[in-house]
């Protein structure tokens, strides 16, 4: 006998509108720009008109006379209006300055990609990689991340499998070790394609199995381990020694970073009032063509054809629609987010110093402006803002939190700026090791632990003090 039964439960269903929006909200300016054109292309109802024209039309004509205007002011100015109109030519058209003939290292690993043989979906997801790449060549955001951005922005759906197929290839790529995702896979590789005598074995064996150990300087268990005694690894360090700490070499890529990058925000400052806008506005120049829109809305009287024509001209109409509100939504969400994020960082904003960085997390913006953790996640996703000492990436400012000496909270990166200020004026020939890290650290009023100290230096790929001590040796 058949029985029926009512079952109530709750579940979570993402709409594609939903995707949608967080695809746009992901974009940054440049790729908005082209997603604008993408869709100018494909919808007839969609139309849009140029940053001049609407300052043109939301203006009065200067050619007008003005009620406010003095005689006294204006009737004896003598200078030729040739002068003020190219004037703006003249300073921004300086023909003395030559052009920098340098490829990014970016573009060129793009442009090895033919040689992969990749498919057009691998190729997508290899580019993007590439451009998620740090200034040093590592990789150091997660495949999982990476597969979840590229499924949002390209409407791609991406397992981090195949992220990390993909990025196998790369690291085939010149120069060398580009994408590696630490020190350690980069050191590793370079071991692999030396020519294998015992001591490279034994250096690989050292750095693969027992790493740890050598950062805890554990040496016991390495010469245990490895088979080895007290004479053999200063043989087996100075030939980790000889090898690259990073793919790439930060100082000749660093002066095209501004050079190569459009921000999202501007701010700027005014005594203590920190002010920010957009950097450009795409939603006050977009608007539905009202002569199609009009002809959509009546039926009546037409033929079968007609009728399709219509119907397709409808779809379009609903959606030119949804894209404009879209905009306006992304732009008005991404104001008030970055507001929350100078309120909470406003000493910071203020002054320029990375030490003044507080503590904050996606959740603490989500609660402030009442939007979902995705949403804020998406739009601080690969974004900058121009303030008056340089481009931030938004996502350098969300960091954990410290619990200091005194009980206040410090941002982790304040504790690994002074970790490599500590490093960077060190002995070469005696460096510290993590233990005198820490006593130096706590000195400055910072107090963590001796792992906490060997994760913030793997994380900004700096090696043990002894690795150090050799690789100096080198140089």
């Amino acid at each position: 006998m058949l029985q029926q039964s009512q079952l109530q439960k709750q579940t979570f269903k993402i709409l594609p509108q939903q995707i949608q929006m967080l695809g746009i909200y992901h974009l940054n300016t440049i790729q908005l720009e082209q997603r604008i054109k993408d869709e100018l292309d494909e919808n007839p109802l969609l139309e849009t008109v140029s940053e001049e024209e609407h300052l043109e039309n939301n203006s009065v004509d200067k050619d007008q006379p003005q009620d406010y205007q003095d005689w006294d002011e204006y009737g004896y100015d003598d200078i030729a209006d040739y002068k003020t109109e190219n004037e703006s030519f003249i300073h921004s058209n300086n023909m003395n300055i030559p052009m920098r003939d340098f490829v990014d290292f970016r573009t060129g690993l793009k442009q090895q990609l033919i040689n992969l043989q990749l498919t057009e979906e691998e190729t997508i997801v290899a580019e993007y990689i590439i451009d998620c790449l740090e200034d040093s060549g590592f990789l150091e955001r997660g495949l999982e991340e990476i597969a979840d951005d590229i499924s949002f922005s390209q409407k791609l759906f991406v397992e981090p499998a195949v992220v990390e197929r993909v990025l196998l290839r790369i690291q085939e790529l010149e120069p060398y070790g580009v994408g590696s995702r630490n020190i350690r896979e980069f050191l590793l590789g370079q071991l692999l394609r030396q020519k294998q005598c015992p001591i490279v074995k034994k250096a690989f064996q050292l750095i693969d199995r027992f790493y740890n150990e050598l950062q805890k300087r554990n040496f016991e268990k390495i010469y245990h381990g490895l088979d080895i005694d007290e004479e053999e690894l200063p043989i087996i360090l100075k030939k980790i020694g000889t090898l690259q700490l990073k793919p790439i070499n930060e100082s000749a890529t660093a002066g095209l970073v501004k050079e190569t990058i459009i921000p999202d925000f501007i701010l700027t400052v005014e005594g203590e009032n920190v002010m920010v806008d957009l950097y450009r506005q795409r939603s006050q120049n977009l608007y539905i063509n009202e002569s199609l829109m009009s002809s959509v809305e009546s039926s009546e009287g037409r033929t079968s054809e007609e009728k399709s024509t219509l119907q397709y001209l409808k779809s379009k109409l609903s959606s030119a629609i949804w894209f404009v509100n879209a905009i306006k939504q992304r732009e008005d969400n991404m104001l008030r987010i970055m507001k929350a994020i100078i309120k909470k960082q406003k000493q910071y904003f203020l002054s320029g110093d990375v030490a003044n960085i507080k503590p904050m997390i996606l959740k603490n913006i989500a609660d402030e402006v009442g939007l979902d953790i995705s949403t804020i996640s998406r739009v601080t996703c690969n974004k900058y803002i121009d303030t008056p000492f340089g481009y931030v990436l938004l996502k350098n400012l969300f960091t954990e939190g410290i619990i200091n000496e005194d009980g206040t909270s410090v941002s982790n990166k304040v504790v690994q700026i002074k970790l490599k200020e500590i490093i960077d004026v060190e002995d070469k020939e005696n460096p510290y090791n993590d233990q005198q890290l820490v006593t130096l650290l706590h000195q400055n009023g910072i107090k963590i632990a001796r792992r906490t100290v060997a994760k913030y230096r793997d994380i900004m790929n700096i090696p043990v003090g002894d690795m150090r001590r050799l690789w100096a040796k080198t140089v």
